[in-house]
């Protein structure tokens, strides 16, 4: 039996054909264009009666499009990581790092990355951070990876797809309720 997953999140997750691309796992997308932390918080009855292996969250840009701040998008998403860890004591989660996107909103993206990475273990989560192969040095969207600087093309797929695999790998390697960061034996 192999593990299920569900991913969830706004519409970078709702356009990627992980069924396809993860042909390994039991793959749900949960993904809906233009969602927010907001809108997660208020599906994860979804994700808990799926009862998956794993759960791989990517959400926060659009917030930054309303305009909410970068602590209200960080406590939703501590929120969203308490209540999954609460309601699916074994579950393992795969949080992402916001994307970058356009040049405006390079700080307070940093800003949640950065709460996100300190956050997660805390609830037995383990962060990916996508920021060094997606952004360009002065934090947007790498062009090639997109028309827009917000969406990703197929090619911003593929570059998230190959983290994405090797993130899942560590994911399952542990098992769901083991520390997330490793002891270096000195």
């Amino acid at each position: 039996m192999s593990e299920s997953i569900v991913f969830i999140g706004d519409g970078l997750v709702a356009g990627g054909r992980w069924e396809e691309w993860l042909p390994d796992y039991d793959v749900i997308n949960l993904g809906v264009g233009g969602e927010t932390t907001d809108g997660v918080l208020a599906r994860l009855d979804n994700v808990v009666e799926l009862q998956p292996s794993a759960v791989v969250l990517a959400i926060g840009t659009n917030d930054l499009g309303w305009r909410r701040s970068d602590e209200y998008v960080v406590r939703n998403i501590e929120t969203i990581l308490v209540t999954l860890r609460k309601q699916l004591p074994t579950v393992r989660i795969l949080i992402h790092s916001v994307f970058p996107r356009e040049r405006e909103f390079v700080l307070p993206i940093q800003s949640i990355n950065r709460h996100l990475w300190q956050f997660a273990p805390t609830t037995r989560a383990r962060y990916l951070d996508l920021w060094p192969v997606l952004a360009e040095p002065d934090g947007e969207l790498k062009s090639v990876f997109t028309t827009d600087r917000l969406h990703l093309n197929a090619q911003g797929y593929a570059a998230w797809l190959a983290e994405l695999k090797f993130g899942l790998e560590e994911l399952f390697e542990y098992p769901p309720s083991s520390s997330v960061i490793p002891v270096q034996n000195a």
